[in-house]
C-alpha cells in the first residue's frame, strides 16, 4: 500500500515529539516525586492534544492546563450537605478531598476556516502551569496566524485569557464571534463594585478592544458553516452552546453548562458556586444533556476530563458521562 508523504510527515512529526518529550517529563516528574508538591502536577505537563474527524472536519482540543482544588463540595452541591458530596465522589472512586479543573479550548479546521472555540488562560495562566494553548498550536501544526475565527462561549477568564499576548492581539488574522447578551452584561459600568467587577475588567481588557472585528450573536444564530448558536444561560447570563454538524455527524460544545463529569451530570440539579444564576444553570444543563442523551450526540465540555469528548446517557437522577474511545476512528 503507497503512503502519502503527508501521512508520512505527520506520523514522524508524531512519533517525534514523543521521542523529545519523553525525557523531558520523566525529569520533571523525578522532580516533582522528590518535592512531594502534587500541587504543580499541572506544571510539569506538556502540550497536549487530541485529534478526530467530524465528518469533514477537523477537530484538535487542547489541554490549557489543570488546577487541583480542595473541598469539592465548597464547588458542587453548595446546597447539599458535605457529606452527601463526598459520598457521590467516594461511589465514582473519586477522592473525597480534591480534585482536578481542566480547559479544553478546541480548533474546528472545516477546510475553509480554522475556528478556535475558547481560548485558555493565556500568559496570565503561566505562572501556575496554565496558559498552554499557544505550546499545544504549535505541537499539532497551527500557529496562532491560522486562527480564522475565535468564538467563545461565554466570556469568563479561562475562556477570554488567551485572546491577548504581550499586550497584542494573540491571533492577528481573526475575527471573532461573541454572545450579545454576554457581551453586554460584562461591559455594563454597572458591573463595577459588584462581585462581577474583576470579570468586567478582564472583558475591557481581552474582549472590547476586538469590538470591531466582532459579529455578535444570539440564539439560533450562524457562527459559521455548519456551526449554529444556541443560548444556555445561568452559569453567567448569556452562555452559549454551539452545535456543530457537518457531512449529517453531530457535536455540541456545551462550554460551562456542566462544570465536572460527575457532580454537574449525575446532579445536574445541584448547585454550582461559579454559575451565576444557580436555578438557571440548572435548568440549561438539563435541557442541553437532555438533548444530548436523547439524541445520542456527541458533546465536548470545556472542563470534561481530557481530551473533554463523549457522550451522555441517562443515569438516575442525571446523566453518566460516557468518554470518547475510537468513534470517530472509524
Amino acid at each position: 500500500m503507497a503512503v502519502s508523504t503527508g501521512i508520512r510527515r505527520r506520523a514522524f512529526v508524531v512519533a517525534g515529539v514523543g521521542l523529545l518529550a519523553a525525557p523531558m517529563i520523566l525529569r520533571q516528574t523525578a522532580a516533582v516525586a522528590a518535592s512531594g508538591d502534587m500541587t504543580k502536577m499541572d506544571a510539569t505537563t506538556q502540550p497536549q492534544f487530541n485529534q478526530f474527524k467530524l465528518g469533514s472536519y477537523k477537530f484538535t482540543v487542547f489541554k490549557d492546563g489543570a488546577t487541583i482544588a480542595e473541598k469539592p463540595y465548597e464547588t458542587f452541591g453548595t446546597n447539599q450537605k458535605p457529606e452527601t458530596v463526598q459520598d457521590l465522589l467516594a461511589k465514582n472512586f473519586l477522592p473525597t478531598d480534591k480534585f482536578v479543573n481542566t480547559y479544553a479550548p478546541a480548533v474546528i479546521d472545516t477546510g475553509s476556516d480554522v475556528i478556535l472555540i475558547d481560548t485558555g488562560f493565556g500568559e496570565g495562566g503561566r505562572a501556575r502551569g496554565s496558559g498552554l494553548l499557544r505550546e499545544g498550536l504549535k505541537a499539532s501544526g497551527y500557529s496562532a496566524d491560522d486562527i480564522t475565527l475565535v468564538a467563545l462561549t461565554h466570556l469568563h477568564g479561562d475562556h477570554i485569557g488567551g485572546l491577548m499576548e504581550a499586550g497584542a492581539p494573540a491571533f492577528k488574522n481573526a475575527r471573532y464571534v461573541v454572545g450579545q447578551a454576554e457581551y453586554d452584561f460584562w461591559t455594563d459600568k454597572a458591573r463595577e463594585g459588584t462581585a462581577a467587577e474583576g470579570g468586567h475588567k478582564a472583558v475591557l481588557a481581552n474582549v472590547v478592544p476586538f469590538a470591531e472585528k466582532a459579529t455578535f450573536i444570539g440564539e439560533g444564530d450562524t457562527v459559521a458553516s455548519g456551526i449554529t448558536a444556541m443560548l444556555a444561560t445561568g452559569h453567567t447570563p448569556g452562555h452559549m452552546v454551539f452545535h456543530i454538524e457537518s457531512d449529517g455527524r453531530r457535536l455540541v460544545a456545551t462550554g460551562d453548562t456542566a462544570n465536572h463529569y460527575i457532580l454537574s451530570l449525575q446532579q445536574p440539579e445541584w448547585e454550582v458556586r461559579f454559575d451565576m444564576d444557580k436555578t438557571q444553570a440548572a435548568a440549561s444543563r438539563k435541557k442541553v444533556f437532555d438533548m444530548i442523551a436523547t439524541e445520542r450526540v456527541a458533546f465536548l465540555g470545556y472542563h470534561m476530563p481530557f481530551p473533554a469528548v463523549g457522550f451522555a446517557e441517562p443515569y438516575e437522577k442525571g446523566y453518566r458521562f460516557v468518554p470518547k474511545t475510537y468513534q470517530f476512528d472509524l
